[in-house]
């Protein structure tokens, strides 16, 4: 048992298979490395093992019983996959004509079942074609470059030269989409790990077409490596998918290293072994280096953009110059505004209404008008009447925009700048407002940038100033549109919001809906803030819209569903209970979960009635494990606009009388940050919660003064910290978790560390005092059976 401590903190109870697979084809390896097994008896015990894991958890994921049909799906088309990968490294190799055609042949079946157990696959990402167009330009480049690798790599002896050039190509193709899958935005998801597996099987099974399995020593055992890992990565990634255990920021960013780093150093190490070898390039060498280059020209070709260079575009932007010219000497006044009244706004069934601009079909935004006055979306294009700034002034916008990119090299920029907080207020006010907000910016620009009115409550600014000064002039206009507005004797407090985006070449459009989106980033971050457009904000912003418009009913169609993440005693390791967390099965978008998916539903004001659902399915399934686990809790997140209702407390006690849950057994969580807005009615609901027995937890702690002075007023049972307070401080101070646990410990806390990732976190949580501790380190979320059967495992559980 003692022996055995060091290998459950190492490694997780339901990664331990394949640990052990893994170090058996480890030791495999070196026996077949030194000719103690022969190599096709190392392939076969190794893929045997390999697929035989493999095969085991996907067929269990098959085999469960789900309302959404598509896991099951993926589960048997994977697990087929990885039988027939199995199947064919194991016996063909042993046969002694007509191996290598086999395995190929294998291969296009693996290839074809894995396709469509990966569509069927949970959690797969929708890009844009353009997207997708721009990520295969930028992986050409590097692709070809593993091929070289290859080329240069594989054995001349035993292959034609055409057939080599083709398994070279073949495998710089899949090894450089397995780096993609592996160093994507999304490279935690169970979906791109599966993905990844996929790919890496692939290619193992294309090297054991490839290298011969004689003489000694063998270079057919580097099929080994990935073909067996790649088998075990599949289904780790499909029961993720399936799960979503793996949690995935709001904001996914690539690791740009993996993909630009590795094939270079790949290539390296090739050309220096066929140097060191004495060999000389040839002309195929030759020929792949050169096929790099066109890809890095269209890659760069893409990223610039383009702008229409017919003649008439041309001479209208020399005639828009001198209309701009003699606009920026106009009198003085609010720019924007029309003589005649803007039409009032009208709402419409289907269609939804952005609170920072006009109406559009389809839920898509603000519309923007083009040169003859008629609005298009910011994102379909579709026209819809304009609303807002007048149409003189978005004229006067466009011609300016033109003017820039007439010249050799366009440089400078657009800057959209909204007002918030003018909705209160009469027109007048609001007119007199804006001219000030213009006479401020007037006082921080340029004497030759332009200031014209765009929307109804804001401006814009066009520049002549390269991006970094365009950016310092956004952060300037913040600053001087920021203090307090003196009007009639009442002062008026707004926020600012301002997006960027350069004019390089793109058309002026095109330029302006590019702005567009960058503001709209910049109101939903916050307000008071620059933000820049770039390649992927568009693509998020569509997401964004598309969350919108698919959450409302989400509960109603059965969409939603529970993952549980057990909590574990970290003493003796026993489980002492679990929290639920929210997922969102959506057959158009995917899983989505929370941290994409709250903030929608809380501007939605959807936030109830998920978090109302959350609570009532959790304490359904509490009462179902009261055979088996009678005293482990359930924690339930709940927001603090939720927990503030009058009636909260009576509409909590409800769902546990219909459940027959004991209240001990629910643990209602708050966010810390979040309290502070209205103290003392939370204090007074989590009152009313502990008077009926249910618990209380505050989460996302923060080792402040005022977070601790605030720890004091809260009625709590459990303070939730974060792995950030476990680690050791600069300068050799103490952990900030000993301060933590010190104050729990006067005021009867119990503390539970969360997100705990390694074994060195958990090392820390330990010895810092934490009593409890939650993470991926210790237990993954799974669904209710997988957690159900991991408690059946400490029959003694109970806290």
């Amino acid at each position: 048992m003692l022996l055995a401590y060091p290998f459950r903190v190492l490694v997780p109870r339901r990664a331990a298979p394949e640990a052990a697979t893994s170090t058996a084809v480890a030791l495999l390896l070196l026996a077949g490395a030194v000719d103690l097994v022969p190599a096709p008896v190392v392939i076969a015990l190794a893929a045997g093992a390999g697929a035989t894991l493999a095969g085991v958890r996907l067929s269990r994921l098959a085999g469960r019983r789900r309302a959404d049909p598509s896991p099951r799906t993926a589960g048997v088309l994977l697990d087929a996959a990885v039988v027939t990968a199995g199947l064919t490294a194991v016996v063909l190799p042993l046969a002694d004509v007509g191996s290598t055609v086999a395995v190929l042949i294998g291969s296009l079946v693996v290839a074809a079942l894995s396709g469509l157990g990966l569509h069927r696959l949970p959690g797969r990402t929708r890009t844009s074609a353009g997207v997708r167009l721009r990520r295969l330009v930028e992986s050409s480049g590097p692709a070809v470059g593993l091929a070289l690798a290859g080329w240069l790599l594989l054995p001349r002896a035993d292959l034609p030269g055409s057939s080599r050039l083709v398994v070279a190509l073949a495998l710089g193709g899949l090894g450089m989409a397995a780096l993609n899958a592996f160093a994507g935005p999304r490279r935690r998801s169970g979906a791109e790990l599966c993905r990844g597996g996929v790919l890496l099987t692939l290619g193992g099974l294309v090297l054991l077409a490839t290298l011969p399995t004689a003489p000694v020593g063998p270079a057919a055992l580097l099929a080994v490596p990935p073909l067996v890992f790649g088998m075990l990565l599949v289904a780790v990634g499909a029961a993720d998918a399936a799960d979503e255990g793996d949690a995935e920021p709001a904001e996914p960013v690539a690791a740009a290293w993996p993909r630009a780093v590795l094939p270079a150093g790949m290539l390296l190490l090739a050309a220096g072994v066929h140097l060191g070898a004495g060999r000389a390039l040839d002309r195929t060498s030759v020929v792949l280096a050169l096929a790099a280059v066109p890809s890095l020209v269209l890659r760069d070709l893409l990223h610039a953009g383009g702008a229409s260079t017919t003649e008439r575009r041309a001479a209208h932007r020399r005639r828009a110059g001198g209309a701009v010219r003699h606009r920026r000497a106009a009198p003085a006044r609010w720019p924007g505004r029309s003589e005649r009244p803007a039409a009032p706004a009208q709402h419409h069934p289907g269609r939804a209404v952005d609170p920072e601009g006009p109406a559009t079909p389809s839920g898509v935004g603000p519309a923007w008008a083009t040169d003859d006055g008629v609005a298009w979306s910011a994102l379909n294009r579709r026209p819809v009447p304009a609303g807002g700034g007048g149409p003189g002034d978005r004229a006067a916008l466009l011609d300016a925009l033109a003017a820039i990119g007439d010249v050799p090299a366009p440089a400078g920029a657009l800057l959209l700048v909204d007002v918030h907080g003018t909705e209160g207020i009469g027109p007048t006010t609001r007119e007199d407002m804006l001219a000030e907000a213009v006479h401020r910016a007037r006082a921080v620009i340029a004497p030759d940038d332009l200031v014209t009115g765009c929307t109804g409550a804001g401006f814009a600014v066009v520049t002549a100033a390269g991006p970094m000064l365009a950016y310092a002039l956004g952060t300037r206009l913040l600053t001087a549109l920021s203090p307090p507005y003196q009007l009639g004797g009442a002062v008026l407090r707004v926020q600012t919001s301002i997006g960027l985006a350069e004019v390089s070449g793109a058309g002026p459009a095109d330029v302006l809906r590019q702005a567009e989106l960058a503001r709209r980033r910049a109101v939903q971050l916050g307000r008071d803030r620059v933000e820049w457009y770039d390649a992927f904000l568009e693509e998020q912003l569509v997401r964004r819209l598309d969350l919108e418009r698919e959450l409302p009913g989400a509960v109603a169609r059965g969409e939603l569903d529970l993952v549980y993440q057990p909590v574990v005693d970290l003493a003796d390791g026993q489980p002492v209970g679990a929290e639920a967390l929210l997922r969102w099965r959506s057959p158009v978008l995917g899983t989505v979960l929370p941290a994409e998916l709250l903030p929608v539903a809380e501007d939605l004001d959807l936030i109830g009635e998920l978090e109302w659902w959350v609570l009532d399915r959790a304490c359904r399934q509490l009462s179902d494990w009261s055979v088996g686990v009678r005293e482990l809790w359930m924690a339930v997140n709940i927001t603090t606009r939720e927990l503030t209702t009058p009636d909260f407390v009576q509409r909590a006690a409800a769902v546990l009388a219909a459940y027959g849950v004991p209240p001990e057994r629910l643990v209602v969580e708050v966010s810390e940050p979040r309290v502070a807005g209205d103290l003392s009615t939370v204090v007074a609901r989590l009152a009313g919660l502990r008077s009926l027995g249910v618990r209380t937890a505050l989460d996302d702690f923060r080792a402040e003064h005022a977070s601790l002075a605030q720890l004091r007023r809260l009625p709590i049972d459990l303070l939730k910290v974060g792995p950030e307070l476990v680690g050791a401080r600069p300068e050799g101070q103490p952990p900030l978790i000993d301060v933590v646990v010190n104050v729990g410990e006067r005021l009867g806390v119990e503390i539970v560390a969360e997100e705990l990732e390694s074994s060195a976190q958990v090392e820390g949580a330990r010895r810092g005092g934490c009593r409890y501790g939650q993470g991926f380190a210790l237990a993954r979320p799974a669904t209710a059976e997988r957690v159900e059967a991991y408690f059946e495992e400490f029959p003694s559980a109970s806290r």
